[in-house]
């Protein structure tokens, strides 16, 4: 028999080498057809006599990224379809799905005939939990080889044996450490950690694979031998007793409860070390079958999975316009951004030019990467070599000249009209007509800028967030007059670098500024009206946010946002800025001196390490403070999170955002918008559009105008749509098509 995914080698040893890769892919993935044919290769190796044991490779440089996410889309898509018709009937339907691939792997590991995975590179959820029913493990001893149960990130967990063999090979602690952090491990951590058996030169790894077979590996898995015994003791010993109590308590300290599936893989252990392994894998299914019917499990599949990677692979990016290779980028500005920018750019292993008012300024602005790249290297996660090599990719310069030849050039100057005038005249005094312009402004309109351009449609706004090397998330800017080619190359660029592009059209703060200053200008006027600080950002947590709004404003620092208050009333006028907002404000830094992180002190104090930031006592005595017991907590969770949506709702309403993957996505890259919903779009469909509008009318009564339903929602909530209904990304896609 022939295999489209698979190839079937038998040796003179009469051990078989099954070789992984997928025609058309470039990561080896489980898909319905893969399964069938692994299916039929188990039985071919269990039912011939002449073949003693298999290996499991890949026949790419990874591994297995393992399920195909589009699959379980399906599964959920079917569920749906049928759950109105008849309800029993569609969970009936998912458990049987959903049991399918523990079934084949459970086939695989009691068939009679040792398995051994040979891991060669990046092997991911169910593919590793197919490794883990094997009889034995070898990893390739390489940095390309990672391995993970990363499903909890995306709103399910390992519901193919996972929560069952992973603490029956390690101790329970370890077992749930990785199980509910997706904890990604190297081939040292996973062999320390007993996931694994031997670790192997690359070129080494099948034979030390056969070897295994061929030294009389034993075709049973531990816990089908009688007498097995858990690593660490039972559940009901000193050690569970020790362990169990705080790991659910940590759970809840982490999650606030909003994460269904991180509480099921708690769940999932303990009740399956209870009982035969068999009885464990049943107990796995049931809450896997519960998680999958959980909307926290579709939005983030959604959002964080398929979103995620869609834009990552350019879903905006315009059509028919050629793949920019970038052989030279110029960074105009070695401050703090710009020194960030050229070092994932050199990263990317792209030349990039650092220009600066003076040589020293722009030599300091590489020794930003120097320092990056050492702490890199310090913690093993880069080679000296690597950073040899980064570090000759970056040029610092104090001549225009030297810009010569950039195939794109990011402007990353002091937030002033004039000082961006004459960076942009000079840069482009300098540059071939087809090189590409890009400010990296966060606050002046991308079309005013463009005014200073000799050549508009090859202007547009690529805006980082701080710190570049951590955030993952760019903003695309397009002027008035910004074409396709400059759109394409700034997406390109965006990819090149490993980040996630989000496309926006111009407006004053874009997009992902005006929700996070709705979400710090609600927390401004929580204090004012006497809640206590701590609940303000205790509740901000609860909602899901990953940071308070008030520890947030002191990482991008209090006089900024006066500068931005006093800069928003001389454009819009004296109503724009609310009048209390604005004393608070001048208040903490007129008054106290109160600058954020930047200067020890603002909302928080930072005394020295390793002492924590606390809030400022001071904060108390501003206002007349509300007995705790009289704020209704779950309503502050409500209006920091109603703030936000609301605003990215008007967003979509003004066409600024167009596409509600980007608005998704945006919200939870940029800054952190409790990811278990989605995402802010997300969140107004999870609850529903009438129902949100409800909540919203209630809390515009009490609170004011930022909780006004647009009129959008309105009409969303009168048609009951949802905004992946009233603006269906895939629409776009099937009109090109049939175009």
């Amino acid at each position: 028999m022939s295999y489209t995914n698979f190839t079937l080698d038998i040796d003179a040893d009469g051990i078989a080498l099954v070789t992984w890769d997928m025609p058309g892919r470039s990561m080896n993935v489980f898909t319905e057809e893969a399964m069938l044919e692994l299916n039929a290769i188990v039985d071919k190796v269990a039912g011939d006599a002449a073949i003693k044991g298999a290996v499991i490779t890949s026949g790419k440089d990874t591994f297995s990224g393992g399920a195909d996410i589009t699959m379980l889309q399906k599964m959920l898509s079917a569920y749906a379809a049928e759950k109105g018709k008849d309800a029993d009937k569609a969970i009936k339907a998912l458990f049987d799905n959903a049991g399918y691939m523990t079934g084949l792997f459970r086939k695989l590991e009691t068939c009679g005939k040792s398995w051994v995975s040979a891991i060669n590179g990046t092997c991911m959820g169910g593919a590793f939990e197919l490794s883990l029913a094997c009889h034995g493990r070898v990893a390739a001893d390489s940095d390309k080889v990672k391995m993970a149960l990363p499903e909890v990130k995306i709103g399910i967990f390992p519901g193919a044996g996972g929560t069952q063999r992973v603490p029956r090979l390690t101790d329970q602690q370890q077992a749930l450490q990785m199980l509910t952090s997706g904890q990604t491990l190297s081939p040292q951590k996973a062999k320390a950690m007993g996931l694994i058996h031997e670790i192997a030169e690359p070129a080494r790894l099948v034979e030390t694979a056969k070897a295994m077979i061929k030294n009389g590996l034993k075709p049973v898995a531990p816990w089908d031998e009688k007498g097995f015994k858990l690593p660490g003791g039972p559940v009901y010993s000193v050690a569970g007793a020790n362990l169990w109590p705080p790991a659910i308590a940590i759970l809840r300290r982490e999650t606030f409860g909003n994460y269904p599936a991180a509480a099921a893989i708690l769940k999932c252990v303990y009740e399956g070390l209870l009982v035969p392994f068999d009885t464990g894998l049943r107990i796995e299914q049931r809450y896997f079958t519960e998680i999958m019917q959980t909307k926290e499990a579709a939005a983030m599949i959604r959002s964080l999975f398929v979103s995620l990677q869609e834009l990552n692979k350019g879903a905006r990016r315009p059509a028919g316009v050629p793949e920019t290779k970038f052989k030279k980028i110029g960074v105009l500005g070695a401050g703090f951004m710009g020194a960030g920018i050229a070092y994932v750019t050199a990263k990317a292993g792209i030349p990039v030019v650092l220009l600066d008012r003076d040589m020293e300024s722009a030599a300091k602005g590489k020794a930003h990467s120097e320092s990056l790249v050492s702490d890199q290297v310090k913690k093993g996660r880069a080679k000296p070599e690597d950073k040899d090599r980064l570090l000759s990719l970056i040029t610092p310069t104090a001549d225009y000249a030297d810009l010569a030849g950039c195939d794109l050039v990011v402007e990353a100057v002091f937030e002033d009209s004039a000082v961006k005038k004459g960076a942009t005249e000079q840069a482009e005094a300098v540059l071939k007509p087809a090189a590409i312009f890009a400010s990296n402004t966060s606050t002046i309109p991308i079309s005013s800028l463009a005014k200073n351009s000799a050549r508009p449609k090859n202007f547009i706004g690529i805006h980082f967030f701080s710190p570049v090397d951590k955030m993952m998330l760019v903003e695309i800017i397009l002027g008035k007059k910004t074409g396709d080619k400059a759109l394409a190359t700034a997406i390109d660029f965006v990819r090149a670098i490993k980040k996630t592009p989000i496309v926006v059209n111009d407006t004053r703060g874009f997009y992902v500024n005006r929700c996070v200053l709705r979400y710090m200008s609600e927390a401004y006027k929580m204090l004012i009206e006497g809640v206590p600080a701590p609940m303000i950002e205790n509740a901000a947590k609860a909602a899901g946010m990953p940071v308070g709004p008030l520890a947030l404003t002191d990482e991008t620092a209090i006089d900024l946002a006066q500068k931005i208050m006093k800069q928003t009333i001389r454009d819009l006028g004296d109503k724009a800025v609310d009048a209390k907002q604005m004393a608070l404000i001048n208040t903490l830094v007129d008054s106290h001196g109160r600058f954020g992180r930047k200067n020890g002190k603002g909302f928080y104090d930072y005394p020295q390490k390793p002492a924590k930031k606390k809030l400022w006592p001071g904060l108390k005595d501003l206002y007349p403070q509300l007995a705790p017991e009289k704020v209704d907590y779950e309503e502050l969770q409500q209006r920091l999170l109603f703030t936000i949506a609301l605003e990215a709702t008007r967003v979509m309403e003004e066409g600024i955002v167009t596409d509600p993957r980007e608005a998704d996505v945006g919200s939870i890259l940029a800054f952190g918008f409790a990811p278990y919903t989605g995402g802010a779009l997300s969140y107004i469909d999870g609850i529903g559009a009438r129902e949100f509008v409800r909540i919203a009318k209630g809390l515009q009564k009490k609170y004011g105008a930022e909780f006004k339903a647009p009129k959008l929602l309105l009409d969303m909530a009168e048609k009951g749509e949802t905004f992946y209904q009233r603006f269906d990304p895939y629409a776009k896609d099937e009109a090109k098509k049939a175009a």
